[in-house]
């Protein structure tokens, strides 16, 4: 039922100015207990797994955690739930948390990918961001990694922060395509409620990019990335050949994925897929883990309606779109029966542009993604 696995660390030593993830300062022995507690949750699930090909540890800050302690969950990882021979393993870190003697540990642990979050290359907006690093630790930090003997190294940069110019953002991804990296995540900076950023740039904040300025950096990280080798196989997502990330293109391919943790999110395949989540305070989740009753937060069975709207909205984030016969090997009808009217209008405006059998956004799609997927919904 599930053949990905993501693992939640929900511990930073700070949180920042723009997260609503789940996650805050560990109090004493926190992190020294919660690996035993996210492998008591894996025995309780152990018996729906297929052999692993991907393992995210995701946060939060996963870099907090001990290498040893990583060992030690790869090890469980692979004698339970199976791990392929050619699973990418992928860790968080943040480049103020960790040095090159951890960061070899690491890949000593059996990490084989890190995905460094890096956000900017300026330091006033790192501080702006609330980030605990500095440029010149970001620099370090990609370089430990080689050192480290990392060849499959992300990064995470955000664009349309408060006050940056588009010259800003265009140094910024200079900077990332000359430290040579195989995967860079490009995001659009999001307000999300009850973040300190909330409170301090309200939506008519003047400090705010407006939306013309916004597409326009996205636009010149499609332009600079894609002149640098770089493949943009994913709305926020580009990639060397070869590197792109497996476990993220297991979601937009609705692999089953389980997620182990505080606040995880799982999929799982069981007939047209299940969705849920663990609870999202630590205290519920230990109560609920070591009672071996497992809470399930929002359970959502989905209908062949939800699935189908899902496929899609989910397929038509990759590059090279949906295959419309795979479309109808899944659900056992024509795409055009389906949704042929609103395909139809999608495509006419330039939204959408159809190949054959292969459906796919356009440039000006990408840009109105969220507002293309809504007109799938059931």
């Amino acid at each position: 039922m599930f053949n990905r696995l993501y693992v939640h660390i929900p511990f930073c030593v700070k949180k920042c100015h723009y997260c609503a993830f789940i996650s805050r300062n560990p109090e004493k022995d926190e992190l020294a207990e919660y690996p035993a507690l996210l492998l008591r949750e894996m025995l309780l699930h152990a018996p729906a797994a297929r052999p692993l090909d991907s393992i995210y540890f995701g946060g939060g800050t996963p870099s907090l955690l001990q290498p040893l302690q990583i060992a030690r969950l790869l090890e469980k990882f692979a004698v339970y739930l199976g791990i392929s021979a050619d699973a990418e393993i992928t860790l968080e870190v943040n480049p103020g948390t960790i040095t090159h003697t951890s960061l070899k540990a690491f890949r000593e642990a059996g990490i084989n990918r890190v995905s460094l979050g890096i956000q900017s290359f300026d330091d006033a907006f790192l501080e702006r961001l609330g980030r605990i690093h500095t440029t010149e630790q970001s620099r370090q930090a990609f370089q430990d990694a080689r050192e480290a003997g990392f060849t499959n190294i992300s990064m995470d940069l955000i664009h349309s922060l408060p006050g940056q110019s588009l010259e800003q953002w265009r140094a910024e991804l200079r900077h990332a395509v000359q430290l040579g990296p195989e995967h860079i995540s490009i995001y659009g900076l999001t307000i999300e409620e009850g973040t300190p950023f909330a409170r301090s740039y309200p939506a008519n904040s003047q400090e705010l990019p407006d939306d013309d300025l916004s597409a326009d950096m996205f636009e010149l990280a499609d332009e600079l990335l894609t002149a640098a080798g770089f493949e943009h196989y994913e709305i926020a997502n580009y990639a060397r050949a070869g590197y792109r990330s497996q476990h993220n293109s297991g979601y937009w391919k609705r692999d089953g994925y389980l997620g182990l943790g505080v606040a995880a999110h799982s999929f799982l395949r069981d007939g047209y897929g299940v969705r849920f989540s663990n609870p999202d305070n630590l205290e519920e989740y230990r109560r609920s883990v070591t009672s071996g009753q497992l809470i399930r937060i929002g359970e959502q069975r989905l209908s062949r309606g939800d699935a189908r709207a899902e496929y899609l909205f989910l397929g038509l984030r990759l590059a090279e779109g949906v295959d419309l016969r795979a479309f109808e090997r899944e659900f056992g009808r024509s795409f055009e029966s389906v949704y042929g009217p609103i395909a139809a209008d999608l495509v006419r405006f330039g939204f959408l542009m159809q190949n054959g059998r292969v459906l796919a956004l356009t440039s000006r799609g990408i840009l109105l993604s969220n507002q293309v997927f809504e007109k799938f919904l059931p």
